[in-house]
């Protein structure tokens, strides 16, 4: 069984992130990347599925240059092979899923993995648009994952408890934390994935349906008041709930 998984390269959370000249991206400079953290749960599901069913995974990333960063290292965790789908234009979600979809095609799989969300846009659609463009069916934030022949048993995390999913491939399967415990790379893993292939396929964007217009920061916070260090404070400080804050 042929498996794809898609990653993606993002900003590490902890990075302190600035707004471009152009006020429409984030400005790289001294920015540090990462594999997305919900793809690395995807990555380890796959490796595990093929594992137990035989096959090859394969990685397809989309994004620039630096993305091979990301690549390799999904490599060296025991990814088979990689695409990267090369632009540098902005795309939105519609756009990047026609993309992914398209080359999902091409690889003639029935099995997709990917994080249930990106943690840059935190849009958590992906895996939808995808499967809806494929017409495959699909498990969203997956925390347990079962393939027995073509059925698939998969539970996810709802609102006050546990739900079980019985479905079939070909299925786009988006994962949540607790499904797994991604492995990290060995020094052999490492030493591997410099002689793995990345296959760079130019793409081309149609158009995009959403076009960010401007990005800004957040404002500051104003400064905390302290209206007391006792009991006596209390009046006061639900006077300024109610007529200043308007919380209560």
């Amino acid at each position: 069984m042929k498996i794809v998984v898609c990653v993606n390269h993002v900003p590490d959370t902890a990075t302190r992130v600035n707004i471009s000249t152009n006020q429409k991206t984030i400005d790289s400079n001294g920015v540090t990347y990462v594999v997305n953290p919900y793809d690395e749960f995807a990555i380890e599901e796959a490796l595990k599925t093929k594992e137990a069913v035989g096959g090859e995974v394969v990685a397809i990333s989309l994004g620039n240059e630096t993305n091979k960063e990301t690549l390799r290292k999904v490599l060296a965790m025991g990814v088979d092979s990689a695409v990267l789908l090369k632009t540098e234009e902005a795309m939105d979600s519609l756009s990047v899923a026609k993309a992914l979809a398209q080359e999902i095609k091409i690889q003639n799989t029935e099995l997709v993995f990917m994080g249930k969300q990106s943690v840059d846009y935190d849009n958590a659609i992906m895996g939808q648009y995808v499967a809806a463009i494929l017409d495959f069916n699909i498990v969203a934030a997956a925390t347990n994952f079962n393939l027995s022949g073509n059925k698939i048993i998969a539970e996810r995390e709802i609102e006050g408890g546990k739900e079980t999913i019985e479905t079939s491939i070909p299925a786009v399967i988006t994962a949540q934390k607790g499904l797994n415990e991604p492995r990290y790379a060995s020094l052999k893993g490492i030493m591997a994935a410099k002689k793995k292939v990345i296959e760079e396929k130019e793409i081309i964007i149609s158009g995009n349906f959403v076009n960010v217009i401007e990005m800004k920061k957040p404002p500051q916070k104003a400064a905390g008041k302290i209206v007391g260090v006792d009991a006596s404070a209390v009046p006061e400080l639900v006077r300024l709930l109610k007529e200043e804050a308007k919380v209560i």
